[in-house]
């Protein structure tokens, strides 16, 4: 059975509403004598949140600040409850449990340039990622795309910030226009690593750009935020390993489910492949990967599995649980 990881308690320091339904959040330690770990670049937390939500926020702060935690939350009207949930339960000196930072979207510390794009909310790993990427002295550049500017957060600490210069807006309303494959062009193959964050419409016209351009997809990196979740097909067995025993899963049933059923609990947080929280490891089948967390050549080497989303194309699972 799955534990869950420690977390930490903070308190909400700062709240303020930015654009159009963006609540900027500074989280700040709980206790005074206590330190909050130091977070890279392009890394996130779990926001634990009322009636046993759990949702991941990056970091947006400058990693060099390690006193507070910062994160934008834009209120989704087709979210699952995360996003209301801040807005309506978070305030100035409400305590809540986050968990560690983790980071599944690093820089490249041997890219020659970077380029940085971030789409309405997923701005927010790019901000840290400018300030990293500033202080140490390598060559970027930011482009932020949104509808327009009056709709956007973080315009104001973008134009005071020390890498103000970089920065690049391409708002809809203005006419702007981002294209990737001149940015490309202007900077050359070699060297060069391109970041992308934002709705997945987004970031797969973002990422073909950048292919046509030639940017091989080691140098490609994205992030998504959510995702579609698809559990229909076929139903299956998955076998835990550990107890031998084993359970049904039906169509349009999730694995995380049907172990849950048999009282085989696995930690679950974003529930759409994207977070990672509830990779099984595989050890015999054949998996059919529904996920985006996972990278091709993981999904090639069929040992992992999101429990929430993916299924199998084989009759039956072997998980080590």
């Amino acid at each position: 059975m799955a534990t869950a990881e420690e977390t930490l308690q903070v308190v909400v320091r700062k709240r303020r509403l930015q654009g159009n339904d963006v609540v900027v959040l500074d989280l700040a330690a709980a206790h005074a004598a206590q330190q909050l770990p130091r977070f890279e670049a392009g890394a996130h937390i779990d926001v634990h949140l009322a009636g046993g939500l759990v949702r991941q926020y990056s970091l947006c702060g400058d990693p060099a600040a390690p006193d507070h935690y910062r994160l934008g939350v834009l209120r989704d009207p087709q979210s699952r409850g995360g996003s209301q949930a801040v807005f309506d339960g978070l305030h100035e000196g409400s305590l809540l449990q986050v968990s560690r930072p983790r980071n599944h979207f690093p820089l490249d510390a041997q890219a020659r340039h970077t380029i940085l794009v971030g789409g309405g909310i997923g701005i927010t790993p790019m901000i840290a990622m400018a300030y990293a990427l500033h202080a140490a002295g390598r060559s970027f550049e930011l482009h932020y795309r949104a509808r327009g500017r009056d709709a956007c957060a973080f315009t104001e600490e973008l134009a005071c910030s020390p890498f103000a210069e970089r920065v690049q807006y391409h708002f809809s309303d203005a006419g702007g226009r981002l294209d990737i494959a001149a940015q490309v062009a202007a900077n050359g193959l070699a060297g060069t690593h391109l970041y992308v964050c934002g709705p997945v419409g987004f970031m797969e016209g973002v990422l073909e750009a950048a292919r046509q351009a030639g940017l091989p997809p080691v140098q490609l990196h994205r992030e998504y935020f959510n995702a579609d979740v698809d559990t229909s097909g076929g139903s299956f067995d998955v076998v835990a390993a550990a107890s031998g025993r084993a359970v049904r899963v039906a169509e349009g049933q999730s694995i995380v489910s049907a172990l849950a059923s048999i009282g085989i609990k696995i930690e679950v947080s974003c529930e759409e492949g994207v977070c990672g929280t509830c990779v099984c490891t595989v050890l015999e089948g054949d998996c059919d990967h529904r996920d985006v967390y996972l990278t091709d050549e993981e999904k090639a080497d069929n040992d992992q599995i999101m429990a929430c989303c993916s299924r199998a194309k084989s009759s039956s699972l072997v998980l080590d649980l």
